[in-house]
């Protein structure tokens, strides 16, 4: 059967704002079930303060990608930013600072699922029982990656509300139960409890709570109405940030402050603290009614596996799209974006970068893969920054929907502040995380080394200078953008094939400049599987597909779709549908005893029309037994009786 053509060229805009939140913030509420911890252990009594400042880098953070990403509504956030900003070399270093960060993800997220299952059965939270079940958690998503598994939209949305609305409850109760603004500001002891040291690195560790902006510039493919939808599904996103992280830290505070220099959220369960699931020890420390406390212990262990399994799967999704747009455009060798044949997934990258994480969750250190996140998101944040500020300066007349808040005007041009701000933040806590933190420094740039020698040989090997940007295009047959948009739809029943029907097509497509496209159905027996193979009857198909081509050229494309008995009416006026179609050609079946005029099929097109239908007899017989078109009075190729 020939392979079905794409119904769309590019990725279908259908996501509103609601999605878009949802989406973003299902990334960023995961995280707190273990930046909590990370951050407390290093400030102390400063983690609230330490959670409002990245947060308002965060929100200038999220102006730069509305205002980016609504200028170039494409998947790659801060490395398409780059690319159009600056130059591939710089698109590279980017994208390959973001898969670092993507990597992580994947392991600190499936590092923290068994943390949280231990509300079933403690061994899970403690080494090697949370080393082993991270990385099966990597392995068995990898694999329903591999092999295509579609995960539920309407169930991430779901839970990234409901965690939502969980940690909104939490800080309820919190607050009416145990915030102590006394015991807060009485734990603090700048330069003794926290270091100063510890205090900074915290910063950019509190930022791995917000990398989830990322999220909403690579669904701008998909997002309706792009120049409304990203600003507002951003906004929407810093507002619960804000909301959640202004208060969720001060209260974990107070249910567990500080002690002796220390506090039970950055201590391990070896220790007695709750670093590995620090928002289930904010529960057992609300002073709950005791009918009221176990229930909402396994409520919130399951709710936060679920949604750090999700995390994991979304940050192995993140690899193999970024892997492919990668490839795409050259930074990576093909075989790392190859697909699989089966599957038609890319399982090399799937395989290769989820290994990579299994091996950053072996040494079995959270606070080690909290700092090396921040090490790639502080890069990608930073690089964003600064081309949105060089695209104000090299494109001020580019058209920006959006344009964030706080802006200077030098010389005639406009200076975003929120990007110079932000930039300033992210660039810092990028210096500081490496510079005070030696095991970041050395992996980061190991990392960051490994790419661009990598990058540079092999686009000398495809003889691509560094900065050339090269994109590679499938080709498509000439005729698929006026398929998709304006076209003769011509129908085929089975092996009823009539090259009048085409000979009909062309004529009005040569007026127009349409394109023909040949739909042939092929009826499945009711006995066996609508997917079964039918070797007899998609050869045809093929054969009926390429005699439409040698008669009607290039501009003819088509394909086969099996339908059962009696339902080829509803696919030939959904494939219309699809492809916009102007007119619908097809020839009635031959005329059975006791049977209608047009025949089921047909009279069901006519039905529900979509557009104009043309019925074309077939040829009728003279005496010397040669076939001659002979169209139905008042229809054939300007037949309007049947059509609108």
């Amino acid at each position: 059967m020939a392979e079905r053509r794409p119904k769309h060229q590019g990725l279908e805009r259908v996501l509103g704002t609601g999605a878009l939140f949802s989406t973003a913030y299902g990334n960023v509420g995961s995280s707190i079930y273990y930046a909590l911890g990370l951050v407390a252990a290093l400030a102390l009594g400063l983690t609230p303060v330490v959670f409002i400042i990245a947060g308002l880098i965060f929100a200038a953070t999220a102006a730069t990608y509305a205002e980016g990403t609504t200028m170039y509504p494409e998947a790659g956030g801060a490395s398409s930013f780059a690319r159009r900003a600056f130059n591939e070399f710089w698109s590279f270093f980017t994208a390959w600072g973001q898969m670092l960060t993507y990597i992580i993800t994947v392991a600190i997220s499936a590092f923290f699922v068994p943390h949280y299952l231990g509300v079933f059965w403690e061994p899970l939270g403690e080494s090697p029982a949370d080393i082993i079940a991270g990385i099966g958690v990597v392995v068995v998503l990898a694999a329903v990656n591999v092999v295509g598994v579609k995960e539920s939209a309407g169930m991430n949305v779901f839970l990234a509300l409901a965690d939502f609305l969980t940690q909104l409850l939490l800080v309820a109760v919190g607050v009416v139960l145990v915030l102590s603004p006394a015991t807060l500001v009485s734990q603090v002891d700048l330069g003794t409890a926290p270091t100063v040291r510890d205090f900074l690195v915290a910063i950019p560790v509190a930022m791995v709570a917000y990398t989830g902006i990322e999220t909403v510039s690579n669904l701008a493919e998909e997002a309706r109405d792009h120049a409304r939808t990203i600003p507002r599904g951003i906004g929407g996103v810093v507002a619960a940030v804000a909301a959640i992280y202004a208060f969720l830290p001060a209260i974990a505070l107070s249910a567990l402050p500080v002690r002796n220099g220390q506090t039970a959220l950055g201590l391990s369960k070896e220790e007695g603290g709750f670093a590995d699931d620090p928002i289930l020890g904010v529960v057992r420390n609300l002073d709950l009614p005791p009918a009221l406390a176990g229930p909402a212990e396994i409520y919130v262990g399951v709710l936060a596996a679920t949604i750090l399994f999700i995390a994991t799967n979304a940050g192995l999704i993140g690899v193999s799209r970024l892997t492919y747009s990668m490839g795409q455009h050259r930074q990576l060798p093909e075989r790392l974006r190859r697909l699989h044949p089966r599957f038609r997934t890319p399982h090399v990258a799937i395989a290769a970068f989820a290994l990579v994480a299994c091996l950053a969750i072996v040494p079995g250190q959270a606070e080690f893969l909290g700092t090396i996140y921040a090490f790639g998101a502080m890069l990608g944040f930073t690089m964003a920054h600064v081309s949105v500020v060089r695209l104000r300066l090299s494109q001020p007349a580019h058209e920006r929907p959006f344009r964030g808040p706080g802006n200077l005007r030098i010389a005639g041009r406009d200076i975003p502040l929120f990007a110079v701000f932000g930039g300033l933040g992210t660039g810092i806590a990028f210096v500081v995380v490496t510079v005070l933190d030696v095991r970041v420094l050395v992996s980061g740039l190991v990392w960051m080394a490994i790419g661009i020698a990598g990058y540079a040989v092999y686009r000398r090997g495809q003889k691509l200078s560094l900065t050339q940007t090269a994109k590679i295009v499938v080709p498509k047959p000439v005729v698929e953008h006026e398929v998709e948009y304006d076209s003769i739809l011509v129908v085929v029943e089975d092996d009823a094939y009539h090259p009048e029907d085409v000979s009909t097509a062309f004529k009005l497509a040569a007026r127009r400049r349409r394109g023909i496209h040949v739909l042939v159905t092929v009826t499945v027996p009711a006995n066996v599987p609508i997917d079964a193979a039918l070797p007899e009857q998609e050869a045809r198909a093929r054969q009926t597909v390429a005699a439409a081509r040698e008669l009607g050229g290039r501009r003819v494309t088509g394909h086969s779709e099996k339908v059962r008995s009696g339902e080829a009416g509803r696919r030939i006026v959904a494939e219309a549908r699809e492809i916009r179609a102007a007119a619908i050609v097809m020839s009635p079946p031959p005329r059975r005893t006791g049977s209608s005029v047009f025949g089921r099929t047909l009279e069901y097109v006519l039905a529900e029309r979509p557009c104009r239908v043309i019925i074309e007899s077939p040829p009728a017989r003279d005496g010397a037994g040669n076939g001659r078109p002979r169209p139905r009075d008042g229809e054939g190729v300007e037949g309007a009786a049947a059509g609108r």
